[in-house]
């Protein structure tokens, strides 16, 4: 099954759901991901932690895993078994041509220049310059996934992801979600807005820089509006809803988001529009524009 450009979370969920229902054997299930953290590995992760006594996922997946699984689903009906069967075929798949390129072998990772101190630091502590840095501030309705943890992480190199949003602060299974999807070295939290606008002030994060992420346009205006300094939004994906319109494959909004836009940039702030940090930026002016005459259209 596939994510399409214009679906959301919910979606593939309930992609998810139906092929389970369709199952003979619904009591051991193994869902084998692309990515780690993306939004499909999320949403089935959400669902195997109500069956982790029998259901499992690989991710990296590639078909010398989807062969091999196949093959031990002749000898065995224990997800985990065939989980743990397919890992290591998965891995001997990954081949270089010339040959050459593959490596000799295993080494360790050099000491991350963005360590950040350890333990308690006392209330007042002045860190590096006192200012927490933004090195990306990012609305995008499913937040942590694929594009984000691999692509933008990569190319804006925090130390640390921030989920601001009073709504999955509240939610204690897409918290733990957003965690277990951060890359390797880059811890990820979830905050409320207050306790962001909290944050800014404390000097103890004078060293951080932070990639935010908003899950919509108005959380981040009361966000700046509040005191966060943002200067710039990266605007990646806006999930359709009921009464929202497609303003391209991986936007949509209402007349809400749309007025929202309107207030950011009227307090300054500039729009950088792409999914990923290839892409071409796109004209968040003339999206607006094609917006609202797509809204009012459907009045």
């Amino acid at each position: 099954m596939i994510l399409k450009p214009d679906e959301g979370p919910d979606d593939i969920r309930a992609k998810m759901e139906k092929a389970v229902a369709s199952f003979d054997d619904q009591d051991q299930v193994l869902f084998l991901i692309d990515l780690w953290g993306g939004t499909p590995f999320n949403q089935a992760n959400n669902l195997v932690k109500e069956h982790e006594d029998t259901w499992a996922i690989v991710s990296g997946m590639n078909l010398p895993m989807v062969i091999e699984a196949l093959g031990q689903r002749m000898a065995s009906d224990n997800a985990h078994d065939i989980a743990k069967a397919i890992v290591e075929p998965g891995r001997d798949g990954i081949k270089t041509q010339p040959e050459s390129l593959m490596p000799k072998e295993e080494t360790k990772a050099a000491p991350s220049n963005n360590a950040q101190p350890q333990g308690a630091i006392p209330e007042g502590t002045v860190i590096g310059d006192g200012h927490i840095k933004y090195v990306l501030a990012r609305i995008d309705s499913r937040l942590l996934h694929g594009q984000v943890a691999t692509g933008w992480t990569k190319a804006m190199n925090p130390n640390r992801i921030i989920v601001v949003s009073d709504n999955v602060a509240k939610d204690k299974i897409r918290k733990t979600m957003i965690k277990e999807a951060a890359p390797a070295g880059v811890p990820a939290n979830v905050v409320p807005i207050n306790k962001m606008l909290e944050v800014v002030k404390d000097p103890r994060f004078g060293n951080t820089k932070a990639l935010i992420l908003f899950e919509n346009p108005e959380d981040a205006l009361k966000a700046i509006e509040g005191g966060m300094d943002i200067k710039e939004l990266n605007v990646g994906s806006m999930a359709y809803s009921d009464g929202k319109v497609n303003v391209n494959t991986v936007l949509a909004m209402d007349q809400k988001d749309i007025d929202t836009y309107k207030k950011l940039k009227d307090l300054g702030v500039k729009f950088d529009v792409r999914k990923v940090p290839s892409d071409g930026k796109q004209n968040m002016d003339e999206l607006l524009d094609k917006a609202q005459k797509l809204v009012d259209e459907k009045k």
